[in-house]
């Protein structure tokens, strides 16, 4: 058989062979959300060959240190014993993970009736493993040869040095400059034009208290995708009549958009000549919000403010990427950071200028990366809290500086789940509207499920057992969720694709939430508990 025959078609490794199994077994146990058979197939596939890889380290590592081989018959039998331990082991689990799946959505109050194809689902992570496998082997056979090359010109120790450290780096650079650049330029090409349409049913402004309105200084065309759907599907003050009762006004809706101006800068100072050509510093609450990679701002921490104020507010966001979020906590983190701050600062120097008792409520908040971008705009806590009337912020990453340093240094016996900073008083973290309740109202609240994954994912996954599957586990959590190593970083990492496909209250959805976040930062005068339970309905669809 050719070198080729030996690498690419040689028999799969025993410790290779019985770590592959085990992590796609681990695979099948539940994670935070809910997951479809196709999904499974695919976190099978790589899980399994993320183990097969350790498992192969591991082999080679034993066979070069120990000499002794044991018989042919002994390790005949040890593979007989192996496959049947790991047969057993895959049946099991697979008889097994439908009744987790649906304990998972029962637990999430989601129908339980699901489609879950055992045979199908080992049959597209064994295809997709093969083909994981071929490619590595091909890796590996140009290494080889690269390194037979080298042995020609050089010591056999220098070559087989120099050849490892040229193919790590060969592959660091096709994945890092070809795969990883090529799909995030791809995606970009995807997401500009994605960020030309429109969605359906939104239509241009009419009133110029909104961006891309008559006398707007942002262009419509201008506003991108998520920003024609924010001042274009602005509540009405007919919309917000039919809450109050009485005469409403037109919500204050600002937004520059990335192609509005070339720098961020440059489209902070736009926000802020808008905010002034619409009379937003005359309203009595003026909020900075972060956006997501795309643009997009959710609806809620708008609308939950404008229906308690009678639409007498305003809100600015500003846009710094068109990419899907997760791409952009990847590669414009930076820039999230940079537009956030950018544009807190341009406001507040607007703001401090106006007469201090003339100033409208200086208000932040964001969602996921757009919660990074507001946070990014402060050192700290105490910071945030001179510098603002009151903070909101919604499914935060674990990349947020601040959330981290709260939830690190909480108060001793507080789970990391739903911890307590100093008692409560100034910020609060919060799952369910009681977490909210009492006195005094906090500066700064954090809404969290403990079940999203967009909180919790975290590259420590990989090698840490995080605290959120400690005792005593938050009730989202499934009981039966255990920590594997690699293994629950790629199922957390999964989960987040699937982070708004569950009820309100679990994954990455807040719904009515919102409404208690914004009520217990900066509740207007009069409001009550009755008032924020009517409007939780109506910002939820009930």
């Amino acid at each position: 058989m050719t070198e080729s025959g030996r690498v690419v078609r040689r028999r799969l490794g025993f410790a290779g062979t019985l770590l592959a199994t085990l992590f796609f077994c681990a695979s099948l146990t539940p994670s935070l959300l809910p997951r479809t058979w196709e999904y499974q197939g695919v976190m099978g596939a790589v899980t399994a060959i993320l183990g097969y890889g350790v498992g192969a380290s591991i082999g080679a590592g034993c066979r070069a240190v120990i000499r002794y081989r044991p018989p042919a018959r002994w390790v005949r039998r040890a593979w007989e014993v192996m496959l049947g331990v790991c047969a057993a082991l895959t049946v099991a689990a697979l008889s097994y993970s439908y009744g987790w799946q649906r304990d998972l959505r029962a637990l999430m109050g989601m129908d339980t009736v699901i489609p879950w194809y055992p045979p199908v689902i080992i049959g597209l992570a064994t295809v997709l493993f093969c083909v994981f496998l071929t490619l590595a082997r091909l890796v590996r056979l140009g290494g080889r040869k690269l390194i037979g090359w080298l042995d020609r010109y050089v010591p056999h120790i220098v070559g087989h040095a120099i050849g490892g450290i040229l193919v790590a780096f060969l592959i660091a650079v096709f994945f890092n400059d070809v795969l990883f650049s090529g799909f995030v330029a791809a995606m970009n090409n995807v997401s500009s034009v994605a960020n030309e349409s429109t969605q359906a049913g939104v239509r241009r402004p009419a009133s110029p208290e909104l961006s891309g309105g008559p006398r707007s200084l942002v262009g419509w065309q201008e506003l991108g995708k998520e920003g024609r759907t924010f001042t274009g599907a602005a509540l009405t003050p007919r919309e917000l009549e039919t809450f109050s009762g009485k005469p409403a006004e037109q919500p204050i809706r600002v937004y520059v958009g990335l192609e509005s101006a070339p720098t961020p800068r440059a489209r902070a100072d736009l926000a802020v000549r808008e905010l002034e050509r619409t009379g937003a510093f005359e309203r009595p609450v003026l909020a900075v919000l972060g956006t997501t990679g795309t643009g997009w701002v959710d609806p809620g921490l708008c609308e939950a403010l404008e229906y308690m104020y009678n639409g007498d507010t305003a809100t600015v966001a500003v846009q710094y990427s068109y990419l899907p979020s997760w791409v952009s906590f990847l590669v414009d983190r930076d820039r999230a950071a940079v537009a956030g701050r950018t544009l807190f600062d341009a406001v507040r120097e607007r703001w401090e200028r106006l007469p201090a008792d003339d100033r409208p409520l200086l208000l932040v908040g964001g969602e996921s990366l757009g919660s990074y971008s507001v946070e990014s705009a402060f050192s700290g806590l105490d910071d945030m809290v001179a510098r603002t009337d009151g903070a909101l912020f919604i499914g935060s990453p674990y990349a947020n500086p601040i959330w981290y340093e709260l939830t690190t240094e909480r108060d001793p016996g507080s789970p990391v789940w739903r911890p307590v900073y100093g008692s409560g008083e100034i910020v609060r973290f919060a799952q369910r509207p009681a977490d909210l309740a009492g006195e005094p109202h906090p500066r700064v609240v954090y809404l969290q499920n403990a079940s999203d994954p967009v909180v919790w994912w975290t590259p420590r996954l990989i090698f840490d057992r995080p605290a959120w599957l400690e005792e005593p586990r938050a009730p989202a959590i499934n009981p039966q969720m255990n920590w594997f190593p690699l293994v629950t970083f790629w199922q957390v990492l999964g989960d987040m694709t699937a982070g708004l496909g569950t009820p309100p209250g679990y994954g990455h959805r807040y719904g009515s939430l919102i409404v208690y976040g914004w009520a217990a930062v900066a509740p207007p005068p009069g409001w009550t508990a009755a008032d924020s339970a009517r409007l939780g309905v109506r910002i939820s669809g009930g």
